[in-house]
């Protein structure tokens, strides 16, 4: 545990997690492409994205069976070949039927990369190094954005649609075989408990976990912080920012680049506090939603096109919502044995791609229903119905708190039964230190 082979194996981890992202959010920097190549909607356009979140999340569950049965290795390795298939064929799809097809096949191999690392770090690592480790790949992996951002835009501007895609699909190969060459399940020396033996005691232990208030937290934690940013960053951010702010292709391509750069520098710090105040968890997840609420409020507020400052001002606060929906898995770590922490991993990492598709459709759907036939992209995309259709993400959010809250409260009843710990509000134990203090 924590050895020198434990590191090489996070990197090489943490790269077959960048692959993944890239080929996630190669669609959100190919969207005005994507519009000429396939003649789409916005309703089939936000389809295109929406069929990928669909099979990602539909998938965490049976991923996180599979692992604690087959081991993360064997997932890894599976999901980066999917991938390279579905880029392959979105490459050269002639229509967006055939792109469906690929983005299918990337949403399976996406699906099974990001909890498969994170059941590595809890087998390589211990102690208050995992919610660091945890915190760290969730944002060394948003550099699979600045690939699709600067690399790919590139390739794509300059040499085409199939070119940036062949281009996308091969780095999914050199991910997939350091993977093959350096990844294993677990030290030689682990301690570990055996994996589940048979798939019927696996899914058992699914239901045992979904059953558990932590994991429910976990969930609604991820669902409630992770939507908004990820909705912005993969589909309806870049078309926001050329057709309504009408900025120029490179620099809205470029200006995704500061969510990642906020979770970068926001993560480590939710890391650090997540592992101190484990019981104030919730209160930090709280926090960032009522920090991208805010934003959303004073930006879609503004009179007419919002300044250039605020939408980057709004950016930042996006970006804290990646590292914090990573709490959740904090909670799923907590609550749950390590054997099969993979299906209760699975079940955290549905709630923010759940809330994301239901966001993404209904936004490109009343986008469409505000423009009149025959509409031209500008008309499509003005600023006045992106600001209406934005408005949809205060339901699905506002949905997932009400939810959040619930399940904290269980969560909280049962650590008073199995460690007779009583977690009170915020402002009560914020009271009582400033008291001991005096």
């Amino acid at each position: 545990m924590n050895s020198r082979k434990s590191w090489f194996v996070f990197w090489v981890g943490v790269i077959a997690y960048i692959a993944a992202v890239m080929q996630r959010s190669t669609l959100g920097v190919a969207g005005v492409s994507a519009v000429d190549r396939f003649d789409a909607s916005a309703s089939a356009l936000s389809a295109l994205a929406v069929v990928q979140l669909i099979v990602y999340a539909a998938l965490q569950v049976p991923i996180g069976v599979l692992i604690d049965r087959l081991g993360p290795r064997v997932l890894i390795l599976s999901g980066l070949t999917f991938m390279v298939a579905g880029q392959l064929v979105l490459a050269f799809a002639p229509t967006i039927g055939v792109a469906v097809i690929g983005r299918v096949l990337v949403g399976a191999g996406d699906a099974a990369i990001f909890v498969s690392v994170m059941r590595l770090v809890t087998s390589w690592f211990s102690g208050r190094t995992v919610p660091q480790l945890s915190q760290w790949m969730g944002n060394l992996g948003q550099a699979g954005q600045i690939l699709s951002a600067i690399p790919f835009a590139w390739v794509l501007h300059q040499s085409g649609w199939t070119s940036a895609f062949v281009a996308a699909a091969s780095f999914v190969a050199l991910a997939l075989v350091l993977s093959v060459a350096v990844i294993r399940d677990r030290p030689s020396t682990s301690t570990e408990q055996p994996r589940v033996g048979t798939l019927r005691e696996a899914m058992r232990e699914l239901r045992a976990s979904f059953a558990r208030p932590g994991t429910q937290l976990g969930f609604w934690a991820h669902y409630s912080t992770q939507s908004s940013g990820t909705v912005f960053s993969l589909l309806w951010g870049y078309p926001f920012m050329v057709y309504a702010m009408g900025l120029d292709e490179r620099l809205a391509a470029s200006m995704l680049l500061v969510v990642v750069a906020s979770g970068v520098i926001i993560g480590p710090i939710l890391g650090l506090l997540s592992a101190r105040y484990p019981y104030r968890r919730s209160n930090l997840v709280l926090g960032i939603v009522f920090a991208i609420a805010l934003a959303w409020a004073v930006f879609l507020a503004w009179p007419g096109v919002p300044p250039l400052w605020l939408l980057v001002l709004l950016l930042v606060v996006l970006g804290a919502g990646g590292p914090g929906s990573l709490i959740g898995f904090d909670f799923a770590r907590t609550f749950n044995p390590v054997r099969v922490l993979g299906a209760a991993n699975g079940v955290v990492n549905v709630g923010g791609f759940l809330a994301s598709f239901i966001m993404m459709y209904l936004i490109g759907l009343i986008l469409d229903l505000q423009a009149a036939p025959g509409a031209s992209s500008t008309e499509l995309y003005s600023i006045s119905s992106f600001k209406v259709a934005f408005l949809v993400q205060y339901l699905v959010i506002g949905f997932g708190i009400v939810m959040l809250i619930g399940a904290r409260r269980r969560t909280r009843r049962r650590i008073v039964l199995d460690e007779g710990i009583e977690v009170g509000p915020l402002w009560v134990a914020a009271i009582e230190k400033i008291r001991r203090r005096r």
